[in-house]
């Protein structure tokens, strides 16, 4: 929903103008939003239709599906005429009988085509459907009549429709992919669309689930004709220049446009929504603050990191989305816990049902056949989402961290040195003669737990993902513009504890700063438990022992 195109806009308006905003609701427009330059992609899209390929283009909320199809309509009438549709327009009673959807669907067309030429022969049958009186229209006559069309037509039919999900809980939907399939099976004998595209969240293939009796695992589906949609939706850091670029001409910030890109970048994984509201953020509600007075103020690192700061703390209709899919999901929610909790890989595999809801909704990607979070964001709300609720809350870790959290705050710093040096106590004294209530993989989520309340507010961390695995994780810790680098690891003996420790070093050389923080969770029983200072070169590393 968040792109820009370099073409006329479909949607015929008088817009009066004071300045172009970032916009992250409903289809983005060029006159008056920043947008990313999708060009190159809508070309992809059009060697896919030029070739015949049906396909569906299944991306996660607020992805800029919508506003991509919207461009694509006009980015084809040169060479196409384009059925443009929208399921979102149908209601209930237009999938209450095979009559009533060819009604519905007939007048959604009448209605997308009024500003284009029909045969008269058509136009005058489509009428004749749209009639609710017609109770015997049939799926067959419509596919018959929508075959004629495409043979009258002087340039080839495309048919996109969006918001498939809205006929996701209907059988009649089945039939009418299934007519569909047909066609495109025969077109060599007989005419139909050149090419047909879906939009919508859920994969066809996970909306037979559906319609199939408990026990059963059917996934057939009558869309198995679709091409592959491998084309990347998402902003890259390119992209992300381009959009702020335009601002930059508009307000002459002074902003570093490549870092602040970068910056935006990785925290988002380029996933429209987060891009675009981070922007807002920045220009709407944080410009003009007392700590940020103007947009030169705010398109700087601290402002960065206030931004994202509020996002992860707001409530949206994206976030709003992600719980309730988690919710609903019980394998969903099994898998996001065990890749946040236990930091264990997790090989793509794809036939996993969870991983593929998982994809589907957005809340992880693959990356070198591994399955991970989508973006820090998207990771941080989790976090928080497990860390806060009622069951978490009600932890001797969480409650420790709560009692504790006035004596770790110094001004608007952290004493980090201090929060090490207690939760190492706390630890102790519920763990230190029960090792067998803690297992290896639960020290992330202690750690987390205890730090939770203490930041909670005011700061916001993130797991570094190119260190996360089972035996280290570097968290990443933002506070009032403060950043604090710890490393958790399990001891694996001296030799590998050194080396542990010239990984950190070298991090810490990566965010150019000359304090770390280690905390090592070792089950050796002649540990030394405590906190120490190791000087390592012009760095210092502060090692916690539990």
């Amino acid at each position: 929903m968040y792109f820009y195109y370099s073409y006329a806009m479909i949607i015929k308006m008088e817009v009066s103008i004071i300045g172009k905003r970032f916009n992250v609701t409903a289809v983005c427009l060029p006159k008056i939003h920043y947008m990313v330059d999708i060009t190159d992609r809508l070309t992809a899209i059009k060697k896919m239709i030029d070739r015949g390929d049906y396909f569906t283009i299944n991306r996660a909320r607020q992805y800029g599906k919508t506003t991509t199809l919207i461009a694509l309509s006009d980015f084809l009438k040169e060479d196409y005429l384009v059925v443009s549709l929208d399921f979102q327009m149908l209601g209930t009673e237009a999938f209450r009988t095979e009559s009533a959807f060819v009604a519905a669907f007939s007048r959604l067309i009448l209605r997308a085509m009024r500003h284009e030429k029909i045969p008269s022969s058509v136009f005058e049958r489509l009428n004749n459907y749209a009639d609710n009186n017609h109770t015997n229209n049939s799926m067959d006559e419509l596919f018959f009549l929508l075959g004629d069309w495409c043979e009258q037509s002087e340039k080839p039919n495309v048919l996109l429709i969006d918001e498939i999900d809205t006929a996701s809980n209907y059988s009649i939907f089945l039939d009418f992919l299934a007519q569909l399939r047909a066609a495109y099976i025969s077109r060599n004998q007989q005419p139909t669309f050149q090419s047909v595209i879906l939009a919508g969240v859920y994969d066809i293939k996970n909306l037979k689930r559906k319609f199939v009796s408990e026990g059963q695992h059917n996934t057939n589906s009558p869309w198995n004709i679709a091409a592959d949609y491998l084309i990347d939706m998402s902003f890259s850091k390119k992209d992300i220049s381009g959009m702020l670029y335009e601002y930059e001409q508009d307000y002459k910030t002074g902003m570093d446009i490549n870092y602040i890109a970068g910056f935006i970048y990785d925290y988002t994984a380029g996933y429209p929504f987060l891009v675009s509201r981070i922007c807002q953020l920045l220009d709407e509600q944080i410009a003009g603050t007392p700590a940020f007075p103007d947009r030169k103020a705010a398109w700087s690192t601290l402002g960065l990191k206030e931004a994202v700061s509020h996002l992860i703390s707001e409530k949206n209709t994206l976030f709003e989305s992600l719980t309730d899919k988690v919710e609903s999901y019980p394998d969903l929610k099994e898998l996001l816990y065990y890749l946040l909790m236990n930091g264990k890989e997790i090989t793509y595999n794809p036939d996993h049902v969870a991983i593929d809801i998982a994809l589907m909704f957005g809340f992880v990607k693959v990356e070198e056949k591994k399955v991970v979070i989508s973006n820090r964001i998207f990771e941080t709300r989790l976090y928080n989402m497990f860390l806060t609720s009622p069951e978490m809350q009600k932890s001797e870790m969480y409650s420790l961290g709560s009692r504790d959290k006035y004596q770790f705050i110094q001004g608007s710093q952290l004493n980090m040195e201090r929060i090490l040096e207690r939760f190492v106590i706390c630890f102790n004294d519920l763990y230190g003669d029960q090792p067998q209530k803690f297992k290896e993989e639960d020290g992330r989520r202690y750690f987390l737990l205890y730090l939770r309340p203490i930041i909670n507010g005011r700061g916001n961390y993130y797991i570094e993902s190119q260190t996360r695995n089972q035996e280290r994780t570097d968290v990443i810790v933002d506070y009032c513009g403060h950043q604090y680098i710890i490393e958790l690891k399990i001891w694996h003996g001296n030799t590998y504890h050194t080396r542990g420790e010239q990984q950190l070093t070298d991090y810490l050389n990566h965010y150019h700063t000359k304090k770390g923080y280690m905390l090592s969770f070792n089950f050796n029983k002649k540990k030394e438990i405590g906190v120490k200072h190791i000087i390592l070169g012009d760095k210092i590393l502060i090692e916690a022992v539990v």
